[in-house]
């Protein structure tokens, strides 16, 4: 057998749209043998993450406004699913006002990022980070939800909503070895404690048996995480913390350009049929968008990971009505951040936007 290498979560092309923060803070240095390296000043890691934070607090993407549009406007959608998801569009208006935050849960700062192999920082991109999430916690009306431990027993608020969770790869995100890029999250309790851990075996891995598996579990999830829910699930994994983690990452839509397929590489992949059996199993549930109907789920994503012969990881997690991501890159070419829906009154229904 010849050796062969896929990563294990292979993602296709970013198709992102984004805005230019800015053009300072980054520069370009020759290398050992000739190549160009990036240059990234710590001011233009700590504005970036500012700027992120700042926007997910306030702004959704807008397919995620389309989706709860789509409620409306959906003859089989109850009448509790449509009161839902008008008064979460009318809400989405008010917190793009820029002056309160779209949930009173305005969540721990989690920050992923892949620097690639041709970028220079100073090597401590985590503090630069940290103060980005700093500065707009306290800056904003955002509330500061981090407990520190003094003791086994007794905790205090840190007053910033520090920690943040901040985690670095080294990688070169799309072949870019002269790209450094992020995903930023701000993850409130709800859809937090809605991250589910189970170890199954072989004996799940039949069609029957895991539908049966998943309506038990999935509606266990309940409505005290703001549904509609962006649901994701897992099966297998390296280990139940990559399990977890993956799950958290398909909730959030960063797996969306994973392949469709297996293969002996043994990369991950999404099954897509699977993905609409469980979104339709999740409408006959009765429970829908908090108060009964369909819409307890916007849309699925299910991804079959690899796995150890003798465990089966399952991980389940969600991602509620503040659906709180965005992407961010820093480039030769400037400092990038996900391009928000700014204007998202263009989704209400025309008899509700001056009400």
């Amino acid at each position: 057998m010849e050796f062969a290498y896929s990563p294990l979560l292979p993602t296709g092309p970013d198709t992102t749209s984004y805005r230019l923060v800015t053009t300072e803070g980054i520069g370009s240095a020759e290398g050992p043998g000739g190549p160009r390296f990036l240059t990234v000043e710590p001011a233009a890691l700590r504005l970036l993450t500012d700027e992120a934070m700042h926007d997910i607090a306030h702004f959704l993407r807008p397919a995620h406004l389309g989706q709860l549009r789509s409620i409306i406007d959906d003859p089989a959608a109850s009448p509790n699913d449509r009161f839902v998801a008008l008064d979460l569009l009318r809400n989405a208006n008010i917190a793009a006002g820029g002056v309160l935050p779209m949930c009173q849960d305005t969540g721990t700062a989690i920050v992923m990022g892949k620097r690639g192999r041709h970028v220079l920082t100073d090597g401590a991109d985590e503090v630069a980070i940290a103060r980005g999430v700093f500065d707009a916690y306290t800056r904003l009306n955002l509330r500061y939800s981090q407990l520190a431990p003094l003791s086994m027993w007794d905790e205090r608020n840190t007053g910033s909503n520090l920690p943040a969770q901040v985690e670095i790869y080294a990688d070169d995100p799309d072949g870019q070895p002269d790209a450094y890029k992020f995903l930023f999250m701000a993850k409130g309790g709800g859809s937090a404690n809605k991250s589910y851990l189970y170890q199954e075996t072989k004996a799940l891995l039949n069609p029957t048996r895991m539908m049966q598996f998943l309506e038990e579990k999935l509606r266990l999830i309940g409505t005290s995480a703001c549904p509609p829910y962006h649901l994701a699930i897992v099966i297998g994994g390296t280990s139940a913390e990559y399990a977890l983690k993956t799950a958290k990452y398909a909730s959030a839509k960063y797996l969306d350009g994973l392949p469709t397929s297996g293969s002996m590489l043994a990369h991950g992949f999404r099954d897509l049929e699977l993905e609409a059996q469980v979104l339709e199993l999740t409408r006959q549930f009765g429970i829908g968008a908090q108060f009964g109907g369909r819409y307890f789920c916007h849309d699925v994503r299910v991804v079959r990971l690899p796995r150890h012969g003798a465990s089966c990881p399952v991980a389940i997690a969600v991602s509620c009505s503040a659906d709180r991501q965005a992407l961010g890159k820093i480039t030769p070419d400037g400092v990038f951040l996900e391009r928000p829906e700014t204007d998202p009154a263009r989704f209400l229904p025309r008899s509700a936007r001056s009400t």
